[in-house]
């Protein structure tokens, strides 16, 4: 679909423009690499709490989400027990859905794994890079690499990462660039790559 002019004058990938809260996240975030281990983990998180949801819902309830999950730092949500998950079923801040909750807890406890067996979290999925679409290519949902990451993240005992939601972590994370060739960004973001080295 192709890139759709702002009242800014600025050409943007068509979904920028649905939400008021959308054009900054696209502008300054998605898509460009990511290694950090905590804002992995976050948006794997974030990606199966939008599970059946709008991104806007999530976006807006992000610094709750935060504040909730110890800043996404996935050692100390590791350690949350029962009285944690009540406490965030109480949470109006955040999106009160138990099997996602306890799917956190869970990905935090494989994240710790993870770092343990591939020394961080940002080794293991960049492993997955992504080709970009081809050109005149319709917008997907999936990719081979995000089935296959999908796929190995189950086997590893992870929740709520379909391939759906894998991919999306992926175009957001910057292992793939999928701006519209039309949008100001994407040509910042192939820069970005460029530059990028990806963790050995």
């Amino acid at each position: 679909m192709a890139a759709v002019t702002g009242s800014d004058g600025v050409a943007r990938c068509h979904w920028a423009g649905a939400e008021a809260e959308f054009p900054a996240y696209h502008d300054t975030e998605w898509g460009f690499p990511v290694t950090d281990d905590r804002r992995l983990f976050e948006k794997i998180c974030l990606e199966g709490f939008q599970s059946g949801l709008s991104w806007r819902t999530i976006l807006v309830k992000r610094e709750n989400f935060r504040a909730a999950f110890a800043g996404f730092d996935f050692d100390s949500v590791a350690r949350f027990g029962p009285a944690d998950v009540e406490r965030l079923l109480g949470d109006a801040g955040i999106v009160r859905h138990r099997g996602k909750i306890e799917a956190t807890i869970n990905n935090a406890r494989r994240a710790v794994e993870m770092r343990e067996r591939e020394g961080s979290l940002a080794a293991f999925f960049w492993r997955y890079e992504a080709a970009p679409p081809g050109s005149g290519e319709e917008l997907r949902a999936t990719s081979p690499e995000s089935v296959a990451l999908s796929k190995e993240l189950k086997k590893r005992g992870w929740k709520f990462v379909g391939p759906t939601t894998a991919y999306a972590f992926m175009q957001a994370m910057g292992l793939v660039n999928d701006h519209d060739p039309g949008c100001f960004a994407h040509a910042r973001v192939a820069a970005a790559r460029r530059a990028f080295t990806p963790p050995p």
